[in-house]
This record gives C-alpha cells, structure tokens and sequence, in this order.
C-alpha cells in the first residue's frame, strides 16, 4: 500500500525557535517513516520581505543542516531548496488565473505583514497564498502539518485545487490539514499569551536553536511568571504553565507531571531545570550542525539529490496541469 504524501516547508529567515523545533521539526523527523515527504526550504517566499543575498544563501545551508542535525535522513525524504525546483513558480502562474483578488485580500498572513513592512507591500506579500498553494499541489500531497492558526493557508489552497478541477477535469489531490498537537505549542517567555516566535522585537521573549547554554540558561531566569509561588498547571498562571509545557515537551512527561515534580519548590527551581533540559536537549543538535556545516560538499549534494527527486514528481505534475490548460507542448 502506498504510502500518503505529505509536504511542509519553513523560510530560511530569522532564528528558528523552541516553538518551531517542538512544534513542526520534531514532527517531521516523526513522520518521515510514515509518509512520503517533501520538506522545503522556502526561499522564495522568504523574499517578499527584503533579504540580504549573502544572508539568505548563509541561512538556507543553515537551515538545511539544522533539519538533518534534528533527524531528518536524507534517504527517508526529499528534503531541498524550493528555487531549485522551478515548477513551484510555474504552477504558481498558473493557479494564479484560478484565484480571486478578494481572496487574496483577505488573507491574514498579507494583513499582517503590510500592517510590519508598509514600505514594501509587494505583490508577492499578497500572491504569497498562491505560491503555497503550487507547493502543496505540485506533490499531490494528502496532508500538510499546520498549526490550528494556519489553516487559512491550507483552507485556500483546498478552494484553488477544487476549483480548477471543477473547471479542467480531475487534476490536482486535495490536501487536508494535518492539525498538531497542541501542546506543541509554546510561548513567549515575556508574553505567555502569545505565542513564541522568531520574529519577536524582545530579545528575552524567545529560545533560539542557535542559543548557547549561557543565554538559554539567562533567558530562562528571566521568564515571566507571577505571585501566587505555586507551580501548577493553570489559567491564572500562563507563565508558569509555558515552563511546565516546555519541560513537559522536551522531558516526554504531562504538564502535569512535571508540575507534580515541582511540588513544594520554588519559580527560581522550576526556571533553572527547564533551562538545563532545553540547554541540555539542543547541545547534541547544535553540535551535530557545526558539523555538518563544516562539509558543505555534504550538504550540498544532499540539497540537489533532495531537487531532484522533488521535481521529478513536480514534473509530472506540471505537465498534466499544461495538458488540461492548452498549453502546446510540441507533441
């Protein structure tokens, strides 16, 4: 029986956090024996924000060397840079004609980001939607990890691939959202009722991967909490239920475990072990990169068999998607 397709990709822009690890990377290396994956490093989405060449081309071996360090294998999955397989951007065209202004309009994602960047609201900020959309269809892909915050992405991509099988016959898979777990999802040390993200202006709000044992320890002591000294799982406590789900994520244990192992001890206690496990969990990953990066060779040729096999079945794709829209192709 064949397995089922899934397809995930992340921009190599900005440090990736905890939250990111714990919540998708983690996740994947999971999934990678129980279906066939695509992971893409998304480059060309990350230029609807204005990049640096240099820094983009350095992030992305980055990236690519932080997924393998995490457990990705190579042989179990394709993992490559999205440019590299140029039909993400064809197909994207394409599925362009089959998308309405409105709801590009609409979606959060482009509100958001023209509300951060209003010097630069470019068309690719509002077609941003679409391109995704191409990622996931070019893959026939089943399912696509999200959060519950972005489905709206996979939502769109269902109307667009719907769609233009109504309208050119059956082409394209629609894809489901493959909901995490919600307990993958951690928050800002500053702000624990928001979420924790890479992009955050507070430099104390997020764990980075890349964060030495001294700051990830600093970072820790410095996490809100609040007055009621108990450790306990709780609404009223946001900041010290985000540590327990922290430790609780990277030890393998409940929330409520782990506050059960705090009984009787003290913020200072409970913020001193979440930092040790965190720092101790990412030593080996972050050692395992260094590694990595120092054979670029490696990585590189890791990245291209990755394309390769990528566009192979985009290819496929692609053709059919020409064939049932006219396009002559010589034959």
């Amino acid at each position: 029986m064949d397995k089922k397709v899934m397809y995930s990709a992340v921009q190599p822009s900005g440090n990736l956090t905890i939250g990111n690890y714990l919540g998708a990377i983690r996740n994947w290396v999971a999934m990678q024996d129980r279906f066939t994956c695509y992971y893409a490093i998304a480059d060309m989405h990350a230029i609807t924000v204005r990049q640096e060449p240099a820094d983009l081309r350095r992030r992305t071996l980055e990236l690519a060397a932080l997924y393998l360090a995490c457990g990705l294998d190579p042989q179990k999955c394709a993992l490559y840079v999205q440019s590299n397989v140029p039909a993400h951007a064809e197909l994207a065209w394409v599925l362009n004609t089959f998308t309405y202004v409105g709801e590009m309009e609409r979606m959060t994602q482009f509100k958001d980001k023209s509300a951060r960047h209003p010097e630069n609201i470019n068309m690719g900020l509002m077609d941003y939607p679409v391109l995704m959309a191409a990622d996931i269809l070019l893959y026939q892909a089943d399912y696509v990890p999200v959060g519950v915050d972005q489905r709206q992405h996979v939502e769109i991509t269902r109307d667009i691939a719907i769609r233009f099988n109504h309208r050119c016959g059956e082409t394209f898979r629609v894809p489901e959202a493959y909901i995490l777990k919600e307990g993958a999802k951690i928050m800002s040390l500053q702000d624990p009722l928001h979420k924790m993200s890479k992009s955050d202006e507070n430099p104390n709000a997020s764990v980075y991967l890349s964060d030495d044992r001294d700051t990830i320890l600093r970072k820790f002591r410095r996490a809100v909490t609040d007055s009621f000294n108990r450790v306990a799982v709780s609404e009223e406590q946001p900041g010290v239920t985000n540590l327990l789900n922290i430790y609780a994520a990277f030890r393998g244990c409940t929330a409520a475990e782990a506050a059960c192992a705090f009984e009787g001890r003290g913020y200072g206690d409970l913020k001193s072990a979440v930092g040790e496990t965190v720092a101790d969990a990412l030593a080996p990953v972050q050692a395992e990169q260094r590694r990595l990066l120092a054979d670029k060779a490696y990585l590189s040729g890791v990245l291209k068999e990755g394309a390769e096999r990528a566009a192979y079945t985009a290819r496929k794709t692609l053709s059919k998607v020409y064939r049932k829209i006219g396009f002559y192709r010589g034959e």
